[in-house]
């Protein structure tokens, strides 16, 4: 019997906190959409994206975010004859996660998560998450429709090339903080998580003298985070892990886009931060990524002219001489836990990863990512279950450091107090928001221009009364 699949489109965008033109950013997806001879239309589409509008407009809210999100959902139907309804748009901070299906009848649940580790735990560096039920079809036409689960985080972590540990700290602060529920409906106030790698000495002394939680409230806690055993997981974003861990000094040899260079693009692979981090098992536990067949995608300095220009493109653009250029925007995904359900192989079938061309508006390319998902039941997406020798040879490779299914055991223990810490940041972002707003914006500008003639028009009157 064929199996179920999920045709889903995932792509990633550094929107350098401009509009796009919906036209040109059509033109580019119409072509991602196409690659490889895709016979149709994938029935999802997410699309990530970081700095999506300015700072203040990002804190305050939906509202001013509105515009920045219309422009993608217009180039995303001009691309593809308007077959796509945008289902949920979500935000932390300067970062934002829009779902986009074909039959929105075949999506019918959806959760949200959110967690920001920028200054103050606010949203300028961040991450969010949807997780939701999807109904596939089946290759061959025939049976009646499965449902799967899918969770997507779109991430923004931190950037400049000596940043490392921080980004792995980010990653940790993704795995340990974007929940799908309160942590406190599950845990009671008088018991703390497991602890991690990165407690300190005094949280240390004062979780030791809180009751270990139950294997239950375990697995429950792990049901509400990215790591939900029954649940794919594909995590994209502009992760920020660079070439090097000190800027470039003058007349670096940068990434060529030319085959007969000695500096051809894939030399400088090697030197990527996230694979090495990624398989030292420092960040990304567990992810996988295709091959990357593509050049850097960032940072570009866009050209008025095409002198002096790297490129023969429509936009001309060269690399910023302060910056290495890198591998910064990806798609990595959590392949099945079993390679064989029944008589059949189960596998995430990636059929595209790739980026786009240059666009004036931005310092980063758009990476995309294409692939056929199988549709698994909740039995069919566990883990297999470990016999006793099992269990054992597990205990012994997590004491040698060797990689263990973050499904079976996280990396990071989830923070119950994410949603409590998540609300502070919140109140914060909206003070600040609001502040740049009347401060640094035309918007403000009228706000402050209004309440001073209203002012003085009131003293004129009470004057002239």
């Amino acid at each position: 019997m064929a199996p179920s699949t999920l045709d889903l489109f995932i792509l990633t965008f550094n929107c350098a906190k401009n509009l796009i033109d919906p036209y040109v950013f059509a033109s580019h997806l119409h072509g991602a959409l196409s690659q490889n001879d895709a016979a149709g239309l994938p029935n999802l589409v997410v699309f990530s994206l970081q700095e999506v509008a300015p700072l203040s407009y990002s804190f305050i809210g939906s509202y001013f975010l509105n515009p920045y999100y219309a422009r993608f959902g217009e180039a995303l139907n001009l691309a593809s004859a308007r077959h796509y309804t945008l289902l949920r748009a979500k935000n932390v901070g300067m970062t934002a996660i829009l779902l986009y299906a074909r039959d929105p009848a075949s999506v019918s649940k959806i959760e949200e998560a959110e967690c920001g580790f920028g200054a103050a735990d606010m949203g300028n560096k961040g991450a969010v998450g949807l997780r939701v039920t999807c109904c596939g079809q089946r290759d061959d036409g025939v049976g009646p429709h499965r449902t799967t689960e899918l969770t997507f985080v779109a991430a923004h972590l931190a950037a400049m090339e000596w940043n490392l540990k921080k980004r792995n700290a980010n990653w940790r602060s993704i795995v340990s903080g974007l929940t799908f529920a309160n942590p406190r409906t599950i845990v009671p106030e008088d018991t703390q998580p497991l602890l991690s790698s990165t407690t300190t000495d005094d949280q240390q002394q004062r979780q030791q003298q809180q009751p270990p939680l139950s294997l239950s409230d375990q697995a429950a806690l792990q049901s509400i985070s990215i790591y939900k055993p029954t649940s794919h997981l594909f995590v994209a974003g502009d992760l920020n892990y660079r070439i090097a861990s000190t800027t470039p000094p003058p007349q670096s040899a940068f990434p060529s886009f030319d085959p007969s260079s000695e500096h051809f693009y894939p030399n400088f692979l090697p030197r990527d931060q996230l694979t090495r981090e990624r398989l030292a098992r420092r960040a990304l536990h567990g992810l996988s990524e295709a091959d990357i067949a593509f050049g850097p995608t960032y940072k570009f300095d866009v050209l008025a002219s095409a002198e002096g220009a790297a490129n023969e493109e429509a936009v001309p653009w060269r690399f910023a001489p302060h910056r290495w250029p890198g591998w910064c925007d990806r798609v990595l995904y959590l392949d099945v836990p079993r390679k064989e359900v029944g008589e059949r192989e189960v596998k995430v079938a990636v059929t595209t990863y790739d980026a786009m061309p240059v666009v004036a508006t931005s310092d980063h390319r758009a990476v995309f990512f294409r692939a056929s998902v199988p549709v698994l039941g909740e039995e069919e997406m566990k883990p297999p279950p470990q016999e006793g020798e099992e269990q054992q040879q597990q205990q012994e490779e997590e004491e040698e450091g060797l990689a263990v299914d973050p499904r079976v055991r996280m990396p990071v223990p989830v923070d119950v107090h994410a949603w409590e810490r998540r609300a502070a940041a919140r109140r914060k972002e909206l003070l600040v928001g609001w502040s740049a707003l009347i401060w640094s914006t035309r918007e403000g500008a009228v706000l402050l221009a209004t309440v001073l003639a209203l002012g003085l028009g009131s003293w004129w009157l009470w004057r002239a009364w």
